[in-house]
């Protein structure tokens, strides 16, 4: 497991853009999760010299109806409590707040390292933006999260803290062998996760209960079936942002989300008789984008009213054709129905997430898909494909080498992926696919 690195401030202060900074993922972070600013909190840094996991909270605000001190630390504990370190990041340009200097407070009594991160400092010219927040008693370093400025100072210094922590990389294959395939559990309150997990361990070893966000932690339990071994991550149902009453449920969505991204794999929980609401469209689309290999298991068809599971299925069917590639199994905790399979196509998948395919027998494959199929003409103009390389597993990823990627519709890559399915086997792995430019055929 890496090191976890915090991102604390108030709003405004450019966290999110130093976070897309230091993930090199220019994707803008939207409202679109319950309990959080932001879509994607968790990513994982590894142009440092010691690669890091950063995790993104929310602003800190100062409401003026509630106490000062307990709405700073109920923002911000858990965060806190989950890092190694921490990345205050204050607004240069707007100078030293009140709300800095409490959470500034705060975070010393954590006894955690902590580095204050001077942001919206364009240039050497203007690093006399950061002199004032010496007054804070802590450690430094200007940044511009927007230009880049002085960004590999700052990497620096955080591999310095990890370092000075004494952190020791685990071995990736070491961490597999103790743990075994990594299942989180996801989904709305009351899905039934729980249940699921204590049905496939034959024992209770999960809360259950009718009210809806029972667990509130992420919970990991290790357990062996037919000489493999895996490990259940049961999460803290996701819920709407209007449905969080209280800080504490705002955290336990950070760390289910926090736990999808370290697992192997995702299993989305959804209620068959609730069918697919906004929210789990949500999460669907969110595992989707991410590249997270995830199973859909629709659970509670013994609920079902006689003679219409198979109108069930063919409703969620048609509502998940946005990702054609993940299998959807249909489930009773009540009844064990489909528990059987959960993890041997969980195995399955992550087998496929591992394939490697050879330069040679990938660029074959593209010359018979495009003698098949020619991309269409646009503009008067053709793209030509000068050959195809995989540069990754974990998803698969694949490289297309092109004349111009702007010649390559949506349509046509989707052709492409489709065949690279096909010929290689990728029935459920998501799949990395990216259209660069070249000019010299190799």
């Amino acid at each position: 497991m890496l090191p976890t690195i915090a991102l604390i401030g108030r709003p405004n202060v450019g966290k999110s853009t130093l976070f897309n900074r230091l993930i090199r993922r220019q994707k803008a972070l939207t409202h679109d999760l319950p309990g959080v600013t932001r879509d994607r909190i968790y990513g994982e840094v590894r142009q440092s010299e010691r690669p890091f996991a950063l995790v993104d909270t929310g602003g800190l605000v100062l409401d003026e109806d509630q106490n000062f001190e307990k709405e700073i630390l109920e923002q911000a504990h858990e965060a806190i409590q989950e890092s190694h370190a921490i990345l205050l990041v204050v607004d240069g340009k707007g100078g030293l707040n009140p709300v800095d200097e409490q959470v500034a407070r705060d975070l010393r009594e954590s006894h955690k390292p902590v580095l204050v991160v001077v942001n919206k400092v364009d240039g050497y010219e203007k690093e006399d933006l950061a002199s004032e927040f010496h007054a804070l008693g802590l450690e430094l370093v200007p940044v511009s999260a927007a230009h880049g400025y002085n960004v590999p100072e700052l990497l620096e210094r955080v591999s310095a803290i990890i370092d000075e922590l004494g952190f020791e990389y685990g071995d990736e294959e070491e961490e597999e062998d103790r743990t075994g395939l990594r299942v989180a559990m996801i989904g709305r309150p009351n899905a039934g996760k729980s249940s699921m997990c204590n049905a496939i361990l034959g024992e209770r070893r999960f809360i259950v209960s009718d009210v809806a966000g029972t667990t509130r932690d992420s919970v990991d339990v290790t357990f062996e079936r037919q000489g493999h071994r895996y490990t259940f991550v049961d999460t803290a149902g996701l819920r709407r942002k209007t449905k969080i009453s209280d800080d504490l449920e705002r955290f336990s969505v950070l760390r289910s989300l926090k736990a999808t991204k370290q697992a192997q794999i995702a299993v989305l929980v959804l209620d068959a008789m609730e069918g697919l609401t906004v929210q789990d469209k949500k999460l669907v689309s969110i595992l989707d984008r991410e590249k997270t290999p995830f199973i859909v298991a629709v659970n509670k068809i013994d609920l079902a009213p006689k003679g219409k599971l198979e109108e069930i299925k063919r409703y969620f069917a048609e509502q998940l054709r946005i990702c054609p590639h993940v299998p959807v199994i249909y489930t009773s905790t009540m009844t064990s129905a489909g528990l059987g399979g959960l993890l041997p196509l969980a195995e399955k998948i992550w087998a496929e997430c591992q394939i490697r395919v050879t330069t040679g027998v990938l660029n074959r494959t593209l010359q018979d898909a495009i003698t098949r199929h020619q991309p269409p003409v646009i503009k008067r103009r053709r793209a030509k494909f000068y050959y195809l390389t995989q540069t990754d597993i974990k998803p698969p990823t694949f490289v297309f080498f092109v004349n111009d990627p702007e010649l390559v519709k949506s349509s046509y890559s989707r052709y492409l992926e489709n065949q690279l399915r096909k010929s290689f086997g990728l029935k459920m792995a998501p799949m990395q696919v990216y259209f660069r430019s070249s000019h010299n055929k190799k």
